[in-house]
């Protein structure tokens, strides 16, 4: 059993930036996917980044593209999100999620995820 726990949220400008961190622990990370989503008041949760178990692969969501970067170093048990030039439509509360998939096309789903952490609130002002 993998637990993650995410930080770095908080309330900033618009073009201002934010690194949320997933931590994790409980279980071998290093085979692991993993995936950042965000949720929206009233708005169903969405994709925004995933990376693969080596790091070597990375995917993105349109509206992530350009702005945002998914890294890992798993030897600190630990996955990234850089988010830059942030926007007002970025609020949201942000999951990150661990799987055990391989092909980074399938890990834009929820449902291919095993374990998520609880959230951490960024709000982005105009």
């Amino acid at each position: 059993q993998v637990q993650l726990v995410e930080s770095g949220g908080g309330l900033v400008q618009a073009g201002d930036s934010l690194r949320l961190s997933c931590a994790a622990s409980g279980g071998a990370f290093s085979v692991y996917a993993i995936g950042w989503f965000r949720q929206a008041p009233g708005k169903e949760r969405e994709f925004v980044a995933a990376i693969t178990w080596s790091g070597g692969n990375t995917y993105y969501a349109d509206s992530a593209k350009g702005r945002f970067t998914i890294s890992r170093d798993n030897a600190k048990n630990t996955v990234y999100l850089q988010m830059n030039s942030l926007k007002p439509e970025d609020t949201a509360v942000y999951y990150c999620a661990a799987s055990r998939r391989i092909a980074i096309w399938t890990l834009t789903s929820t449902s291919a995820y095993d374990y998520w952490g609880q959230g951490t609130q960024v709000t982005v002002s105009s």
